[in-house]
């Protein structure tokens, strides 16, 4: 991994809060990631199932981690099974985790072999009544393939019918929302490195660029500092393209008078940051363009100031879409008809503003976190309001990620990275 080992004590924190929400005489098996095939001999690029990674620190497939608090056998509350390694694996593939290593990097004192995992899991279920299985029940799941998970839950239902079974999702909903300081400062870690890929870009864009190659700037920024690349596929949408809200070609090239949105943000340790700026493709933003980007960034920072403990995610968007329907209203965009005529169930606004302003971030870009229930502290939201107008060629979002604070206003983790428009406009000047 090019990422700096994680202290195995935040894991091990991980694991204790997992294991006092869990019924007595419960088990709970959580399993890696495949490695997906492409054709041929060729494989996707490995990336570990963030639930495992969250509770064990283990980043290689062919995992699986079990918890089992009240286990006869004290060696058996906690296990993690790896791919037994050897010299020809290490020749091949590269380094694998040896018991030692894993033991070193989860904190898990029994570390076994994969090989072995039946014979160990047929005993601790004879003593376990419940088992845990880690279904997919993120709100934003659409997910078609059948996972190593998958085929786990499907496998062990049918050999052991008389076991009752709980859910692992809820209880991950509850924990991994609430990032632990360890957590904040990795994630804070992400996003200098997508602080100093934003910055290399200032002094590159200009008329005549290429989409493509403002997003090679930034790869290039990215690996340098230690990330894998990109959180998740990024959007460098000039023109009109900004009007669609996932454009994932980046094969446009940038025209003077143009601005172009960027949604673009490096992972570090498989942690995403989650970041979006709006600049002008001649280092000059028209009178009109900075009316629209300057209504953006206000709302973008009034709702942030909304972020504080006890605040209700569905109440949350409801303001927010008041501040963007007050900004709208002032550049022209929305009359007082619209506003008074408008359908509740998709308001006036939503013509020019049609996505959600926050979302969790984390292990994953669109995190695991509680939704219906009231804010807490250290929780990561981002903020990314913004107005999409293709009869004037602009679209302009604006996003930062925020850590809710016990007393007053979030923490912004993307606080350095430019955002007023007179200074990207000097930065891009120099």
């Amino acid at each position: 991994m090019k990422y700096d080992q994680i202290p195995n004590s935040l894991f091990i924190k991980n694991r204790k809060k997992f294991m006092d929400r869990m019924q007595p005489k419960s088990i709970a098996v959580f399993n890696s990631n495949d490695i997906y095939p492409i054709g041929a001999d060729s494989v996707l690029p490995f990336e570990q199932h963030r639930d495992i990674f969250y509770l064990s620190g283990a980043d290689q497939e062919e995992t699986i981690l079990v918890l089992f608090p009240d286990a006869i056998n004290k060696k058996h509350r906690e296990i993690l099974f790896v791919r037994e390694t050897n010299e020809h694996i290490a020749i091949w593939e590269g380094e694998k985790l040896t018991k030692e290593k894993a033991t070193e990097v989860s904190g898990i004192e029994t570390v076994c072999w994969l090989q072995d995992f039946e014979k160990i899991f047929f005993d601790l279920m004879t003593e376990a009544e419940t088992i845990y299985f880690n279904t997919n029940e993120h709100y934003r799941q659409a997910v078609e393939t059948q996972t190593r998970e998958d085929r786990f839950i499907e496998k062990y239902k049918q050999q052991y019918p008389a076991h009752m079974v709980a859910k692992s999702n809820p209880i991950l909903q509850e924990i991994r929302g609430i990032k632990e300081p360890e957590e904040i400062d990795i994630m804070q870690t992400a996003c200098n490195i997508t602080e100093k890929g934003f910055r290399r870009l200032l002094s590159f864009v200009k008329p005549g660029v290429m989409e493509y190659e403002i997003e090679a700037e930034l790869l290039h920024e990215f690996v340098r500092n230690r990330s894998k690349g990109f959180a998740y596929q990024p959007i460098i949408a000039s023109g009109n393209n900004a009007n669609v809200l996932h454009y994932l070609e980046n094969n446009k090239p940038c025209n003077d008078g143009d601005l172009i949105l960027m949604d673009v943000a490096a992972e570090y340790a498989n942690y995403s940051s989650d970041l979006t700026r709006t600049i002008p493709v001649s280092g000059k933003f028209t009178k009109r363009q900075k009316e629209v980007y300057n209504a953006v960034l206000r709302v973008k920072d009034d709702a942030t100031k909304m972020l504080v403990p006890g605040t209700l995610w569905a109440e949350y968007h409801k303001e927010c879409g008041k501040l963007m329907t007050s900004e709208l209203l002032g550049l022209g965009l929305l009359d007082k008809a619209d506003v008074q005529n408008e359908n509740p169930e998709w308001p006036a606004y939503k013509k020019y503003f049609m996505h959600g302003t926050s979302h969790h971030i984390g292990l994953n870009t669109h995190d695991y976190g509680a939704l219906k229930t009231p804010m807490q502290a250290n929780m990561v939201f981002t903020v990314e309001p913004g107005i999409y107008i293709p009869a004037e060629n602009m679209g302009i979002r604006l996003e930062d990620d925020v850590v809710i604070q016990e007393k007053g206003e979030p923490f912004n983790l993307m606080a350095n990275i430019p955002i007023i428009a007179d200074e990207i406009e000097e930065l891009m000047n120099k």
